[in-house]
């Protein structure tokens, strides 16, 4: 099943639009609260298309994001239970229970991490204002997060040029399992280790 690349193919499309950086300004943004989406898929083509402005894209990004993870972490704290049908008919409840146990056990590291990876940051700025994380170290683990893989990647572009956006677009589809795949490996191991 072919998810990434489709959605990858309708960023480049996007990317190219002259309001670009404030749909990844929202992409970002809604992404940290509830759109599954990662906004790398259109941070990459944008940084390609203007490498001097790679660091710019992906301090708009991590701005945004920053934004929204505060939004989802606020819906945590003060809305869980108009979120709770919601999160089970998508599904989503069970991984959040899970999640919750984690971010309160475990916050600051559990956003390092989750801030690093594609999926479930939505359910970890959710699940850290459920918990009552307190807010400092919650910032801290989601702009650190978030900021290296942001920034990571915009050096590659910066680094890797074209080459690096053919070798993405070659593989796509694997970075995206792979990436879900180590993800649910790391929720597995730390439920399983607490």
């Amino acid at each position: 099943m072919k998810i990434f690349g489709p959605v990858y193919d309708r960023a480049l499309v996007w990317a190219r639009h002259r309001h670009a950086t404030w749909w990844l300004a929202f992409i970002s943004f809604i992404e940290a609260v509830v759109f599954p989406v990662p906004p790398e898929v259109m941070l990459v083509p944008m940084a390609l298309a203007q490498p001097r402005r790679a660091y710019w894209y992906a301090t708009v990004s991590l701005a945004a994001s920053t934004l929204g993870a505060l939004v989802g972490y606020a819906l945590g704290s003060y809305a869980l239970d108009l979120l709770t049908p919601w999160m089970q008919r998508l599904g989503y409840w069970d991984e959040f229970e899970k999640v919750a146990v984690l971010a309160a056990k475990n916050g600051f590291w559990l956003l390092l991490i989750g801030g690093f990876t594609p999926i479930p940051f939505k359910l970890l700025t959710i699940a850290s204002g459920a918990v009552g994380m307190p807010l400092l170290p919650f910032l801290a683990g989601a702009i650190i997060g978030r900021g290296k893989r942001v920034f990571l990647i915009a050096m590659a572009i910066r680094l890797g040029g074209e080459r690096a956006e053919r070798a993405l677009r070659r593989f796509v589809e694997p970075i995206g399992w792979f990436a879900l795949a180590l993800l649910a490996g790391l929720i597995l191991y730390l439920v399983l280790r607490s």
